[in-house]
């Protein structure tokens, strides 16, 4: 893996984006988007995830993150793609009103198992605050660019929200 897919200092902030693989629009349901929500909240909670921006589409989930305690930002990503992965695929599985539940299986089925999410994470150390607005405006107009919404504060699953002065659905640290 190359040099720009690490998170190398532990203290940085960092830009991560992930997608569902082959960029499958899998994320199309509240349920499976909310596995997401709660786990990045179990994250915060209990791994020292600091979470400053994020956004959930269909096929992708940008964050701006950093750690804080024993756990590094490699580790974190690692065990909450692992665990969004297998809930996920399971609420798949198991949803009965899913109607491209074995479409969507098929896409996640591996030699030896199953993945969701696309190995990498694509993590950019943000090195300036002016860096770290652009990347949080990027992050909150992903739904306005999809046509999704008007306003970014109007996405449900985006720290947008807290940005405007309201609480989202996760606990953020707002940086301005």
């Amino acid at each position: 893996m190359s040099r720009k897919y690490k998170f190398h200092n532990p203290e940085g902030v960092y830009f991560v984006s992930f997608a569902v693989q082959n960029w499958v629009d899998a994320l199309t349901r509240n349920d499976y988007k909310n596995i997401i929500v709660d786990s990045l909240q179990y994250c915060k909670d209990n791994k020292g995830l600091n979470i400053y921006a994020w956004v959930i589409m269909s096929n992708h989930v940008h964050l701006v993150i950093s750690s804080e305690g024993q756990f590094s930002l490699s580790e974190i990503m690692r065990d909450f793609k692992r665990h969004t992965s297998k809930s996920i695929i399971e609420s798949i599985h198991s949803n009965p009103v899913e109607s491209r539940k074995e479409w969507l299986l098929e896409q996640f089925k591996t030699s030896g198992g199953w993945r969701f999410w696309r190995a990498d994470n694509k993590p950019i150390e943000l090195w300036s605050n002016h860096v770290i607005d652009q990347k949080i405006n990027y992050i909150h107009m992903n739904p306005v660019e999809e046509g999704l919404v008007f306003r970014p504060e109007d996405y449900m699953y985006s720290s947008a929200i807290d940005y405007s002065g309201e609480k989202g659905m996760l606990d953020v640290e707002v940086v301005y």
